[in-house]
């Protein structure tokens, strides 16, 4: 399963108990989104991410792929 978008800004967060995944296809949203969670609430950024709760996930950036192998 594969997901590309392109031509407007989507988000998806991802919760799983108490960790949170975002996925965008706009900087900007991320920052924004990441600066508000940081404000309201205790977080820890972890970077990009390989694997979620036991799953791989699957990124080309220059095809805009993001997805579950």
């Amino acid at each position: 399963m594969y997901l590309k978008v392109s031509g407007s800004k989507v988000m998806f967060p991802i919760m799983y108990v108490d960790d949170i995944l975002l996925a965008t296809n706009d900087l900007g949203l991320l920052h924004k989104t990441k600066k508000f969670l940081s404000r309201n609430f205790k977080v820890k950024d972890m970077g990009e991410v390989s694997y979620v709760v036991g799953i791989e996930i699957f990124r080309n950036r220059s095809q805009g792929l993001l997805g579950l192998p």
